[in-house]
This record gives structure tokens, sequence and C-alpha cells, in this order.
């Protein structure tokens, strides 16, 4: 465990009584229900759940979608410009150009997942505010929205997982949920939900909210103009190239591994920690978004500043990040998870496919051990 880190065991977590959640359902009864925990106060159980069967409450209305013109057409454009954009980059931006629009989307995803994500959607660990000012700085680069709407988005996604209050509801299909909520109208679930959430907490961060202040003013000149103006002036590289590849793919390129958090790690991968959620285990999502594809046991631990239960560097680019700061004291109160919490929950709730199981268990029948091949080495 790295410095400063803070396990939290199920045991010692209070019960979540959400006083305003019950009114809010008595109020209007078709109104979704909480679905998910955010942080630890949420958890019911002593592995970090909610109390009850909480997959009939997982659905979608069928009501007809409000479709945003403006929306659909800038994104139009910003596909099929990455599209030139990436075969610009193969074949013929100068290599500055393609090592600087790796640098950026490095930058920008750092600010997505160690800024966004998992400061201050999650508040999985502190920063002092050298650090803040830069994941900050990172975040305006990616331009995913205000950090601050970003953090409000995502607490309301995890809250009220796959329901009507879900900004990018999975069970509406891998189009919506990947893409396909940024093209039309919230969901009045989505607002509502969103206006009942505390933020006091982000409120409070004066770096914040300059970022939220500021935002029609820097996003601009971090995401779009200095991109596209440095490699001219510092390489000579050519107006094309400098759009297309530096900014238009490599944004572009970003947005889409991002959404594959919300779409295809609701959809593809293995469930260990439990197997009544859709949000899954994916190692390829991880590879491109700096571990955010173990996303099963992310939502099962929201808190978890790794994300993942293992703090391996190799798919977490992230959590080496949040160690290193860590190691300098820009970074503290790290959150985990006790081990054996995270065992009795596997235990409970998981599909089989943790490594807690292997040769031995109980389950394993007659017909698999007959398939079993021993190989002795000592000869």
């Amino acid at each position: 465990m790295p410095p400063n880190a803070v396990s939290r065991p199920a045991d010692s977590l209070p019960a979540c009584g959400n006083e305003q959640e019950l009114l809010q359902s008595k109020e209007n009864p078709n109104a979704s229900k909480q679905t998910g925990v955010l942080f630890e106060a949420d958890a019911e159980t002593n592995d970090c759940a909610l109390a009850g069967d909480i997959t009939q409450l997982k659905k979608a209305d069928k009501r007809k979608l409000k479709w945003v013109w403006r929306n659909i057409i800038l994104f139009g454009y910003l596909h099929l410009a990455a599209l030139y954009g990436g075969y610009l980059f193969l074949f013929k931006a100068k290599w500055a150009t393609v090592a600087f629009s790796i640098v950026l989307y490095t930058m920008g995803m750092i600010g997505i997942t160690g800024g966004a994500h998992r400061l201050w959607a999650h508040r999985s660990y502190k920063a002092k505010w050298p650090l803040r000012l830069i994941l900050i700085t990172f975040n305006t680069i990616a331009f995913q929205d205000a950090a601050f709407h970003w953090a409000r988005d995502h607490r309301v996604h995890h809250k009220y997982s796959e329901t009507d209050a879900d900004p990018h509801n999975a069970t509406r299909g891998f189009f919506f949920s990947h893409v396909g909520w940024l093209l039309c109208k919230k969901h009045p679930d989505v607002v509502a939900k969103g206006k009942g959430l505390d933020l006091s907490d982000l409120r409070a961060d004066r770096i914040l909210m300059f970022q939220l202040k500021y935002y029609l003013i820097l996003m601009p000149l971090a995401c779009f103009i200095l991109p596209t103006l440095a490699p001219m002036y510092l390489w000579n590289e050519t107006l094309m190239n400098s759009w297309f590849v530096a900014t238009m793919f490599r944004w572009c390129f970003q947005l889409n591994m991002t959404w594959l958090v919300n779409s295809a790690a609701h959809k593809f991968g293995g469930r260990p920690y439990d197997k009544h959620i859709n949000p899954s285990q994916s190692p390829y999502v991880s590879a491109f978004t700096f571990g955010e594809g173990w996303h099963n046991y992310h939502h099962v631990f929201p808190w978890d500043y790794k994300t993942a239960e293992w703090g391996r560097y190799t798919l977490n680019m992230t959590t080496a990040f949040i160690d290193f700061f860590a190691k300098i004291g820009w970074a503290y109160d790290l959150k985990s998870v006790a081990p054996e919490t995270i065992e009795r929950r596997v235990r409970r709730t998981g599909d089989g496919s943790h490594e807690l199981w292997g040769w031995g268990d109980k389950d394993l029948t007659e017909e698999d051990v007959k398939h079993v091949l021993f190989v002795d080495k000592t000869k």
C-alpha cells in the first residue's frame, strides 16, 4: 500500500439512511431509485453493498429521445475530421507532431481519470493545490466539460446507475451509453437527481471553481488553439497536420476511449465482484484509459483511488501518477478497501472468475478434473 493510503473496512461503515431519497420517492413514485453506492457512507452491508434487490430498478423508460441537432452535426464533423487526422497521423505528420499528440492525449486522460474522476467525483484521495492545478490544466486540455459538471454527472451515474437518472444509462443500448447520450436532451431524472446532490465539497475548491468560471476562455485555448499553433510555430508543421492530427484526431480518439468506459465496460467482460450489475472488467479499455476499465470493481468500491483491486501499474497509469505524487506529499489520504472486505464481496456476489477461485474449489466437477493435464517438470 502506498504512503498515506487509508484502508476502509466495511465493518466500520455507517448505514446509508438517505432521508432525501425517501421523500422524493413519496412525492414521485416513478422517480429513479438509488441503485449504487457512491461514497463509503452509502454502504448498507458489511461488504459495501446496498441492502435488498436492485436489479428490478435498473431499466429505461420508453420515452422518445429529443435529439440536439447542433451536437449531432458537430460530433459528425469531429469524427470525419478525426478519420482524416488518423490517416495524417500514420502517414503524413512529422514525428514531433505525432509525439506531441500522444503527450496531449496522456495529459488529457490523466486530467479526466486522476482529476475529474478519482479526485473530484469520488474523493478517493486528497491533493494539495499544486497537484490540483496540474490536474485542472490537464482536464481543460481534454475538454469533456468543466470538471465540476463532470464530477456532478458522474456522481449521479454511480448513485443511480442504469436508471433514467443515469446520464449514460447502459440499459438503453451500446450506442446510447457510448455517445448517444450527448446527442439528445437529458432525461428529467438526470437533472432532478443532479440538483439533489451535495456538491459543497466541489464548490469549496477554488481551483475547480476558477476553471468553471472561465471555462469558455480556457478550454478553447487548451484544447484547440494552442495544440494547433504549437506544431506550426515550434517545428514548422503544416496547418492541416496541426489541426487534424494534434487537435481533431487526438481529441476525438480521447473522447471515444473515455466513452468506452460507459459502453464497452458496461457490457463485455467478467464480473468477479458483483455478477448482478452490468459494469465489467475490461483490460482493453484500461489500457487506453490508464486504469478505468476495471469497472466491475469500481462500481462495487467506487472510493478506492486505484479503481482496481490490485495496484499494478501496467494497465493503470493513473494509479502510478497518484502514487508518485503521494511519495512527494502532494497527494494524501489515499483510500483503499480492506482485503477481507473484498473477499467477502467476491464470495457473496462474484461470478466465480476472480482468482480467489481455482483448483480444489467445491464447484469443480469431476468432468472438469478429467480434462486437466498435469505436467511433471522434475523429470
